[in-house]
């Protein structure tokens, strides 16, 4: 079997030996998931899609569909004059986030949402292992994982099967890759991009079919299961433990089990506080087609537990009429600001006296969840060498309205007359986190102009938040992109170019690149993401990185055999 077959396996499609996808390196065939708004109790599926992942949903011009020509991927690996990526300490957060650190940009790559099977064992084993090797020849520095919740303690309270897990870390370890790890308390399915479904633990799901509010609730009824909601973060409604307990537990468990990797091969944990792994509630959730893009998405309120907050604020403001309800006014998911009474620009509610009491209310709920949960992980990770980050939604669309109405309802209070990303930044940098962002690679005229999107706006919004905040701010692409213009773009906004100042000093600490996949190792793809890579990692003056790149990607020794061998070693 050749070396382009075996990576060609990362495809979860099953195909030809011909086309470069094994069908005997896919995952075994599971019970199919439930669709939409549902009972918790679904089953993990795997999907057919390739991955094209984002929780952040913008619209980008999508690559063509093209033909998986992985060749370009094993030859990498038997490149004799590519020299392996230097070993270089992950970039330092200092004192109040200050950065110290080389030139330059590393960039990781995300792996597969479903590298772990449901029987806790390495999905693709072989593909994902040639993958590493070709990925460490290009320079990259290591590789993003999501770590499951649902995967590693779905059967029991404090049962942890690190099973497939182990044997990835191991594997980044043997190719010199860095890795981020995610720990993931979603559920995975219902997001852009999701390409599979794991559901929640199963005793968690239990939980939930005997008390649905323990689930995000919208102000008509329906259930959101992708994540707990936060209204119940210190009760303790999981079988005697609170969420924090439950997520803090689980983060313990994974220290204790890759205690002698962390600081070294483990450098990065990324913290799930929301759907999609991101600190927001889930205001535009894709299953059932409930919410399509650019709608403004709708609050998340309405459980009994976040009710109840919202009343105890409201009395303390001294409005307990205030208290009994979130926004009656403010449309449906797919409404647009100016459908409503509450978003619209001209003497709409988020800009009255009741509008900034629920809005400040929702987003601090939001900041108290992200307090809370960093609080238990300082003190788990502390001394242990690694970074900790967590990642926000790049919602760009509606951006250049006044009220700002999806970044609203997701929990995030900004609006053309309040800054609600300082907030964020101030708070993760009392902790010592990693500001991670997405959209980095979008630009504005490639957005639907009618519903005003600004992703390069609201980059730079962010890009000056956390300058000030002195937070560390790390990227990703909200959607796969192999073009030279998007390379360029994240290139550029690796600077944090905000002032126009190209000789600035501050720089991202990281880009994450979206995702390994087949596409990833098409020979045009390939070649541009090797030169993307190494513009990365020289900086702004990096010359002759294009000749270097494309003496890297041809000079190569087109022995599949040997390949082979060595993906058996």
């Amino acid at each position: 079997m050749t070396l382009q077959q075996r990576i060609g396996a990362l495809s979860v499609t099953p195909m030809s030996a011909e086309s470069g996808i094994i069908s005997g390196d896919t995952i075994p065939a599971t019970v199919s998931a439930s669709p939409g708004w549902r009972s918790p109790t679904a089953s993990l599926r795997c999907g057919t899609d390739i991955d094209r992942v984002s929780p952040s949903p913008p619209l980008s011009p999508r690559i063509g569909v093209m033909r998986p020509d992985l060749s370009v991927a094993w030859q990498a690996l038997m490149t004799e004059e590519a020299a392996p990526a230097e070993v270089r300490e992950y970039k330092e957060v200092v004192g109040a986030g200050a950065q110290v650190k080389e030139k330059g940009v590393p960039v990781y790559v995300m792996m597969p949402l479903d590298s772990v099977t449901t029987g806790n064992a390495v999905s693709r084993r072989k593909a994902v292992n040639a993958s590493m090797q070709a990925l460490k020849s290009a320079g990259v520095e290591g590789v993003m994982m999501d770590v499951w919740w649902g995967l590693v303690e779905r059967e029991a309270p404090g049962e942890y099967n690190w099973g497939g897990y182990v044997e990835l870390m191991e594997m980044a370890k043997k190719h010199g890759l860095k890795v981020q790890a995610v720990m993931s308390f979603h559920q995975c399915g219902g997001n852009v991009g999701d390409s599979c479904t794991i559901p929640l633990p199963k005793w968690a799901v239990e939980e939930i079919d005997k008390d649905p509010e323990l689930a995000y609730t919208d102000q008509w009824g329906r259930r959101n299961y992708e994540y707990i909601s936060l209204g119940c973060d210190t009760l303790p409604v999981l079988k005697g433990r609170t969420p924090i307990q439950c997520y803090s537990d689980f983060m313990r468990s994974f220290r204790d089990r890759f205690e002698h990797l962390l600081g070294d091969t483990i450098v990065e944990i990324q913290v799930g506080m929301g759907p999609a792994g991101e600190l927001r509630y889930p205001s535009y959730p894709e299953q059932n087609e409930t919410w399509k893009f650019p709608g403004i998405g709708a609050f998340q309120c309405y459980d009994k537990y976040m009710l109840s907050h919202l009343k105890t604020a409201a009395e303390a403001a001294g409005k307990p009429e205030w208290g009994s309800t979130g926004p009656r006014d403010a449309g449906h998911y797919n409404n647009w600001p100016e459908d409503t009474d509450f978003f619209r620009k001209e003497g709409g509610g988020w800009n009255c006296p009741y509008g900034e009491f629920f809005l400040t209310w929702y987003s601090e709920m939001l900041l108290s969840h992200g307090e809370r949960i960093l609080s238990s992980v300082k003190s788990i990770f502390d001394n242990t060498g690694v970074k900790i980050s967590v990642k926000i939604a790049g919602i760009h669309w509606h951006y250049g309205t006044r009220s700002h109405a999806p970044e609203l309802t997701a929990g995030y209070y900004n609006t053309r007359f309040r800054d609600g990303y300082l907030p964020i930044a101030q708070m993760l940098a009392r902790h010592g986190a990693i500001f991670n962002f997405t959209c980095i690679e979008m630009r504005d005229q490639e957005q639907p102009q009618d519903a005003q999107c600004a992703p390069e706006k609201l980059v730079r919004q962010v890009a000056l938040a956390t300058g000030e905040a002195q937070v560390p701010l790390a990227g990703e692409n909200a959607l796969p992109r192999y073009d030279e213009f998007a390379h360029e773009k994240i290139l550029k906004a690796s600077w944090l170019d905000v002032d126009g100042n190209e000789g600035g000093e501050r720089e991202m600490c990281a880009f994450t690149y979206l995702r390994m996949t087949p596409d990833l190792f098409q020979q045009e793809n390939w070649r541009r993401f090797v030169a993307f890579v190494k513009k990365m990692k020289e900086g702004k003056n990096g010359e002759q990185v294009e000749r270097e790149a494309e003496h890297f990607v041809h000079v190569s020794q087109p022995l599949e055999q040997e390949a082979a061998v060595a993906l058996m070693h």
